[in-house]
Formats: structure tokens, C-alpha cells, sequence
């Protein structure tokens, strides 16, 4: 939006179109309380593609403020062609309710935010508050970004995913920190099926909104397990081609509200792995111990080698180790080549137990303690890192 504005404004200038008189009489009740938006002109009908460009042209408004419930395709009309034709303005969807699949496709459609009667009071002033940033340009304030671990298996059937949930589990049990599990495998994710979440939206929609996400989205798309926020993969399998500058929006914008986003990838060899490992800040290659995934192991070390990730960009870790395996730890880093970061026991039946009931491993099990030592030591790498990076700007 506009950057010259004073970054002393405290409202906003709006178009309202309203069809529904009572929801627009509604919202114009109760912004005039607040005195947070400046109404310019209000439409009784959605107008056209050229009538809109016209007025906004003519009046120069911060935001347009549409009736998302009268007709949803008209509105979700009106929110893209402002999106596309006019991108200084804001765009803010409004109903007589909260309905999350209204919501997630007027953001989608380039809304910035949804609100919903009878506005309440906070959520409006919350909502106008981001306006006005992207209004006046104003910094947001500094903040400490989260850590990005992902978890590839170099074989289906690894154990990722488990560990990537598990691990999750620990960092928020250990830390207490704010934490987000994603499940990136739209082809085969299991972490919604492990965690028995029925939830509507996936990782998939996020990344499909990357570019235009903002708190009233994020909401809707996160579901909560046990102290975590959660966005499992499609119900669906999809076989997408995702674009890197989505995933770098995506993540970007997670590491501001999460001290950790810990994602479960698809096998290495995969391009939705392989275009996310560079954004991580931890990559964790996940083998069994079994002798065509310690194969395959050999060769996605191999491989990320030649496309430019040196063996310090990631770290092994072999999970299901049985001592009937007949390799030592010393001899699965020497068939690598590269040290072994972690390992973990072959704990079939906690396993079983922890997802039959959906439920966190506990400190009781031995696999349980494993993924806790694991995250004790992601987490006091993480604030070693940190230290260093104090003393070194210091």
C-alpha cells in the first residue's frame, strides 16, 4: 500500500460494498465505535471489474471492505480483481459469520483479512493494526525467528515421519516453546492419520497461499494436538509441483510465530524435498538399518553431495537399530562416509501403544528417551548457535 502515508494514521480509507444492508449497517456500527475505518463510498451491489477500477482510481482508498455472504462467487470476483488490478489496496472480506472455508478462499482470492459480526471490538482493532502497517510501511517489531529441522527418508517406509512428530513432541516438552509440526508428503503424509486429526485444510493450502498469508489464514489452516500446531498433508493424495518461492514465503513467514517448524518431507530423492532442504536450518536424513535402506542412504548422500549440499549441510540418523543387525554404529558411518548424528531402538510395541491412541512417546519407553535425548541436543545446538552469534555481533 501506499508508503508515503504519515505513520501517525490510526484509520483507514474504504470502499464498503454491501448487498447485505444489514451486515454492511452492522459493520459500519461498529467500526464507527472504534473510528478506525473512514467509509468513502458504500455500494449497495457488486459492481464490475471496470466500475470498481474507476472508483478506486477516482477515491484512492486504503482498503476495499467486501460482503463475502450475500454471493461468495461475486465477492471472491470483486477480491481478485482488486488483488491483480489494484495492489496498494488492501482488501478486507466481511460476514455475518466465521465459516473457515469462506475464509480460506477470500484469503486465497487475496483478501487480507476476514472479519465477521458483530466485530468484535479487538479482533477489528487487531485486524486494522495490520492494515496500517502495510499501509504505512511501518517495521514490524524485531523478533526472534524460529529453527527449521525437516525430516527425509532416503526409503519409504523409514520412519520419518514418526521421528519428525516425536521430535516435535519433545522440543515443545523440553522447551516449552511454541512449535509447528508440518506434513510436507502430499502424497503419502501420515502425521494427520497418526495424530487422528480432522481437520480441513492442509500444509498444501498454506503453500498455496504463501504469498498472501497473514494471522486470520494462518488460524484456520493450523489445528492444535497436545500442545502443538499441526498442518498434516492433504486427506487427498496430490501430486504437486511446488514452487521454491512459496515455500521460502511459507516458511518464512512460520519462523515468526514458532521457535521451531519441524517438517516431515517426502524420500530425499523427491522435489518437494529437495527444493525444501535448502530453506532448513537443520536436515535430518532418516535410514533404517536394514541393508537396502543403508543402499539407498549411500546414494542420497551422494547425490545431495553433487548437487551442492556438503555433508555438513545435513546429518544421518539410523533408526529401528536392533542389536541383531550384525553393523555397529562405526560401521554404518564408515559405509556412509559421514558421521551418524543419532540412532534409534527398534521399540515396536511403545510405537504401536503411541499411535493406536494418537499420544506423545513417553520418557518411560526406550524410544521415547531416545527422541528426547535427540531433542535435548537440537535444542542446546540451537541455543549454542544463538550464543555464538550474540558473542560474534557483540
Amino acid at each position: 500500500m501506499r508508503s508515503g502515508n504519515s505513520s501517525r494514521r490510526t484509520a483507514l480509507r474504504g470502499i464498503l460494498i454491501a448487498p447485505d444492508a444489514e451486515l454492511g449497517a452492522r459493520f459500519s456500527e461498529g467500526i464507527g465505535e472504534l473510528s478506525t475505518f473512514e467509509l468513502l463510498l458504500e455500494l449497495k451491489s457488486y459492481p464490475s471489474g471496470q466500475t470498481l477500477s474507476l472508483r478506486i482510481k477516482q477515491l484512492q482508498p486504503d482498503v476495499v471492505i467486501v460482503d463475502a455472504g450475500t454471493s461468495l462467487a461475486e465477492a471472491l470476483r470483486v477480491i481478485a480483481h482488486t488483488a491483480q488490478t489494484s495492489p496498494q489496496v488492501s482488501v478486507v472480506a466481511i460476514d455475518r459469520r466465521s465459516n473457515s472455508d469462506t475464509i480460506v478462499r477470500t484469503l486465497r482470492a487475496g483478501a487480507s483479512e476476514f472479519l465477521y459480526a458483530p466485530f468484535d471490538p479487538a479482533s477489528v482493532s487487531e485486524a486494522v493494526s495490520r492494515l496500517l502497517q502495510l499501509c504505512t510501511g511501518e517495521p514490524d517489531a524485531e523478533v526472534r525467528l524460529g529453527s527449521v529441522c525437516v525430516f527425509s527418508s532416503v526409503k519409504p517406509g523409514s520412519g520419518a515421519s514418526t521421528l519428525a512428530a516425536q521430535t516435535a513432541f519433545a522440543l515443545q516438552r523440553r522447551t516449552s516453546d511454541r512449535v509447528l509440526l508440518a506434513d510436507f508428503d502430499f502424497l503419502g503424509g501420515t502425521i494427520g492419520f497418526y495424530l487422528k486429526l480432522d481437520h480441513g485444510f492442509s500444509a498444501l493450502d498454506a503453500l498455496q497461499r504463501a504469498c498472501g498469508l497473514n494471522h486470520s489464514v494462518w488460524t484456520s489452516l493450523v489445528a492444535s494436538h497436545a500442545g502443538l500446531d499441526v498442518m498434516p498433508a492433504p486427506l487427498l493424495p496430490r501430486d504437486e509441483d511446488l514452487d521454491t518461492n512459496g515455500v521460502v514465503a511459507l516458511l518464512d513467514y512460520a519462523r515468526t510465530l514458532y521457535d521451531w517448524i519441524v517438517i516431515d518431507l517426502p524420500v530425499v530423492f523427491q522435489r518437494t524435498s529437495l527444493i525444501t532442504i535448502p530453506q532448513a536450518d537443520r536436515t535430518f536424513l532418516v535410514s533404517s538399518s536394514e541393508l537396502p535402506s543403508l543402499h539407498l542412504a549411500r546414494k542420497s548422500i551422494t547425490m545431495l553431495e553433487q548437487l551442492g549440499f556438503p555433508k555438513e549441510r545435513f546429518q544421518m540418523v539410523v533408526n529401528r537399530v536392533s542389536r541383531r543387525d550384525g553393523m555397529s554404529r562405526q560401521d554404518i558411518e564408515k559405509l556412509f562416509q559421514c558421521p551418524v548424528h543419532a540412532s534409534f531402538p527398534n521399540d515396536y510395541f511403545s510405537l504401536h501403544r503411541v499411535i493406536t491412541n494418537g499420544d506423545p512417546l513417553g520418557p518411560e519407553d526406550d524410544l521415547g528417551r531416545a527422541v528426547d535425548n535427540f531433542a535435548a541436543q537440537i535444542s542446546g545446538a540451537a541455543a549454542a548457535d544463538s550464543a555464538k552469534t550474540r558473542s560474534v555481533n557483540a
